[in-house]
């Protein structure tokens, strides 16, 4: 029995076997859903079951038409098809299927439509795809037949080759009267063959597969009927291309003739160079300039050898050395002469090769000015001479009335001739300076004064004229003076084996008053025939030579040299070497003050453009580039750094210099900045300074330079706790406020002597004091008295002298001193004295010592420090 009235309520079924089941067709279930943050939801699920057409039955669901399975295609999105016409229901089924709405049948027909349209454009895509296809194909057999048309002609021509030498052959042959042997089958013959056999199942099944060229239709449950595509055919090989590359075609025929391809011919060419480098080489030998250390990288680059080479060579001889170790010049001599080179041994000293003393073109030379230096005793009136000579006023320049500072200037002759002057300081400090002026002289002038004579800065000059090889003149001053004597300044002048003409000599004398310029005409002719006899003579055109007076570091202008050029001419832009300084010419300017361009033989002139200030007495020498200054600095710069760090060890030397250490081991310092105006007058002080020092206290230096001090001198000082002096020079302002705030000393002066007696005086001061004693008298103990709160008292008698107290005292037991003390206690009769004269009784107490005995003498002494001074 069944209820048609709700078509969508449930369906009973009544089966007369089965009990009476209700079956929903929807079945429902609950899924949690999580999301972020730790949500969740539950949400109801509910599955739908099948519609079956038919009885109760699972059964597998009837394909239907295909029409049926376009339907329930996804794309469509229609409802499943069902039968147009109404299935008979089944016997016993129980069940009436209800017929299709209109709807329903408007929806089945588009989607029926579609697909038909669907699987024509899937028709049309294989057909084309299919052409396309055969097209190729086609196209890749024709070019197969040209390429095996092309491989057939090459085989011809190859035979017809072989053909014609085998017959050249046998002509040949015949000629010689050999017997004809029976020729070997072409290897082409063969290859040919062997080529031809194998079948090609690549075109085999290309030619399957035009066999059906439709595309087959598949029906699937549940979707439309789609065209199968055939499967693309297997790629054939390319066809050998006319630039002869390897093909398959070209690889199966091995008759056929290739050509190199471009790989195989670098191949080849590399084979070749590779063949090539590992052929001997001839050797090429290098002259190989060796210093006296080289590291092992230059010394490859110079061979032009491999630095592993190198290295190989030494671990032969037991050294293990790196690319970058220096090695000394007879390791890297010996190297190089296993190498098969030849070896140039060079000293770093030879850098200063060709700077100095290069002779002269005889042709190039000219007469040049003479160079005269004025040396002599302290205050003989040497610079008031060359002010009478110069009509100039130096004296009154100069701190004190003494000369400082070695100067320079030219003199014009009554005969028109220049004469270059040097002046020199008298000072015994400026021994330096007397020494550096008689080496650059022509001609010495030695004044004397004559109510003085001969003193001991006059016997010194004697000496440096001497050692120069130079010629003197003899110039007596003061002879205005009332106790003037000449005649005994000649015979003075001969217990130092100088003799003057006027003596039978050969040294010329002449009196002289620089005050009322007395005979300086004869004085200036004098030289002038000195200088023609030495026939002074140079080349002025070649690269200027010359020597550094005096240098100092203004601060306007900087390290200016004060330099008289003795060879050649220097001229502005000039790159110049001095000692371990190098510059380029800035500005040259004469001793009047004027600014010159250039400046020829024996004319002073300062020089503007140093790196820093040269020391006074180094030559200089101008050179031809910046390179070759560099070189030359740097190298004494190193030897200066060396000379310092030897000194300062003192670990060199003799046991003589060992044995002056340990005796000035433990002297006492005393620390010094010193900075001065010149080089000349910093020279002369530190000699003064170090003439000061003893085995006990010496001065020491920390720092000597030319210029102001500076802030640097005064923490320098600070941290040495050090004074500072400054001769000729003032502190900046930066450095003033640093010494006030610090509380350092800076001593200023103008005069040397003065500087050079300061230094002595705080020197002295650092001496350890002496200690003298004086006896006062003796005193013998007749009874020893023990008083309570007082202790051990001694009754004596003073035998001689007096006794005091509070004077040291010894206490003497059979000729043997037991205690030195103090006198504590001095009494006579109950009353505390100070003093007790020899004859009378006394009581003694002695401070911290009770062991006294009847017979003891007490020996009464004062100790006074006396202060020494050096």
């Amino acid at each position: 029995m069944v209820d048609t009235k709700n078509p969508g309520d449930k369906t009973l079924s009544v089966s007369p076997t089965k009990t009476l089941t209700l079956k929903p067709r929807v079945e429902q279930g609950t899924v949690r859903q999580s999301f972020s943050h730790g949500r969740t939801k539950q949400v109801v699920v509910e599955k739908r079951g099948k519609r079956r057409i038919g009885g109760d039955s699972p059964g597998p669901e009837p394909a239907g038409t295909p029409e049926q399975a376009s339907v329930r295609t996804p794309a469509a999105k229609a409802p499943p098809p069902r039968a147009t016409t109404p299935a008979a229901p089944r016997a016993g089924s129980g069940v009436v299927l209800r017929k299709l709405t209109d709807d329903e049948r408007s929806a089945r027909a588009s989607a029926l439509a579609e697909a038909k349209v669907r699987a024509e454009e899937e028709r049309r895509i294989a057909e084309a795809e299919a052409a396309r296809r055969n097209s190729k194909e086609g196209i890749e057999q024709a070019e197969r037949e040209a390429a095996e048309a092309r491989r057939k002609a090459e085989e011809e021509r190859h035979r017809q080759e072989e053909e014609a030498k085998r017959k050249a052959e046998l002509e040949a042959k015949r000629r010689f009267g050999q017997t004809e042997s029976k020729p070997a089958p072409a290897k082409t013959t063969t290859t040919t063959t062997r080529a031809a056999t194998p079948a090609r199942p690549a075109a085999v099944a290309a030619d399957g597969s035009d066999e059906d060229e439709a595309p087959r239709l598949v029906r699937r449950p549940g979707g439309p009927a789609r065209p199968v595509v055939a499967p693309k055919p297997a790629a054939k090989p390319a066809p050998a291309k006319q630039r002869g590359r390897l093909t398959l075609v070209t690889a199966l025929s091995a008759d056929d003739v290739r050509e190199r391809s471009i790989a195989s011919f670098r191949r080849r060419t590399q084979r070749l160079k590779g063949h090539a480098s590992n052929e001997p080489k001839e050797k090429l030998v290098r002259e190989v300039i060796v210093p006296e250390a080289i590291t092992i990288q230059e010394l490859a680059n110079r061979m032009a050898e491999r630095a592993v080479d190198v290295i190989r060579m030494l671990m032969k001889q037991g050294a293990m050395h790196k690319i970058t170790d220096v090695i000394d010049a007879d390791t890297a001599q010996l190297i190089a002469e296993e190498l098969g080179h030849t070896v140039k041994r060079v000293a770093a000293s030879d850098v200063e090769e060709g700077l100095f003393d290069v002779a002269d073109d005889s042709t190039d030379i000219e007469p040049r000015s003479p160079v005269v230096t004025v040396m002599g005793h302290v205050d003989h009136g040497k610079t008031s001479l060359l002010d009478s000579l110069r009509h100039a006023n130096v004296v009154s320049g100069e701190a004190g009335g003494i000369t400082q500072h070695i100067g320079a200037y030219q003199v014009t002759s009554p005969d028109g001739k220049k004469i270059t002057f040097i002046d020199t300081p008298g000072h015994a400090a400026f021994t330096a300076m007397r020494a550096r002026g008689a080496k650059v002289t022509d001609v010495v002038i030695l004044v004397v004064a004559a109510d003085d004579g001969v003193m001991p800065q006059t016997i010194e000059a004697i000496n440096h004229a001497k050692a120069a090889k130079v010629p003197m003149i003899i110039a007596i001053n003061k002879i205005d003076k009332p106790e003037a004597k000449p005649e005994r300044v000649r015979t003075e002048l001969l217990q130092h084996e100088v003799q003057v003409e006027s003596m039978g000599g050969q040294v010329v004398d002449v009196e002289v008053s620089a005050k009322n310029k007395t005979n300086l005409d004869k004085l200036l002719e004098m030289i002038s025939l000195q200088a023609d006899l030495l026939d002074l003579k140079t080349n002025a055109s070649r690269p200027a030579e010359g020597t550094v007076i005096e240098a100092k570091l203004d601060r306007g202008r900087g390290p200016v040299a004060t330099v008289l050029v003795q060879r050649g001419t220097l001229r502005v832009g000039d790159i110049i070497v001095a000692g371990a300084e190098m510059g380029r010419v800035r500005a040259l300017i004469s001793d009047q003050g004027e600014t010159v361009n250039e400046a020829g033989p024996s004319v002073p002139v300062e020089v503007l453009g140093f790196n820093g200030p040269p020391e006074a007495g180094d030559r200089l020498a101008v050179v031809e580039n910046e390179a070759r200054a560099r070189q030359v600095t740097s190298y004494r710069a190193h030897q200066k750094r060396e000379n310092a760090a030897a000194s300062a060890s003192g670990m060199r030397g003799s046991l003589e210099q060992m044995m002056s250490q340990l005796k000035t081991a433990g002297r006492k310092d005393f620390p010094l900045i010193i900075k001065a105006d010149v080089q000349g007058s910093l020279e002369a002080i530190l000699g003064s300074l170090e003439k000061l020092g003893t085995d006990e206290v010496a001065a020491r230096i920390l720092h000597a330079g030319v210029g102001g001090i500076s802030e640097s001198d005064v923490t320098l000082a600070e941290g040495f706790n050090a004074a500072i002096i400054g001769f000729s020079v003032r502190a900046n302002k930066e450095a003033a406020a640093a010494a006030k705030r610090n509380g350092i000393e800076i001593r200023y002066y103008n005069i040397i002597y003065d500087l050079v007696d300061d230094v002595k005086k705080a020197m002295s001061g650092l001496l350890a004091p002496t200690l003298r004693e004086t006896m006062l008298g003796n005193a013998e103990i007749l009874e020893v008295f023990n008083i309570s709160k007082v202790g051990k008292v001694a009754g004596c008698r003073v035998t001689d002298g007096s006794v005091e107290r509070g004077a040291n005292v010894r206490l003497i037991r059979d000729n043997v001193v037991v205690h030195e003390g103090k006198l504590s206690t001095l009494k006579r009769f109950k009353d505390e004295v100070k003093e007790v004269q020899s004859g009378q009784e006394c009581g003694m107490a002695f401070e911290s010592y009770g062991d006294m005995r009847v017979g003891d003498v007490i020996e009464c002494y004062r100790v006074e420090t006396i202060q020494r001074s050096l």
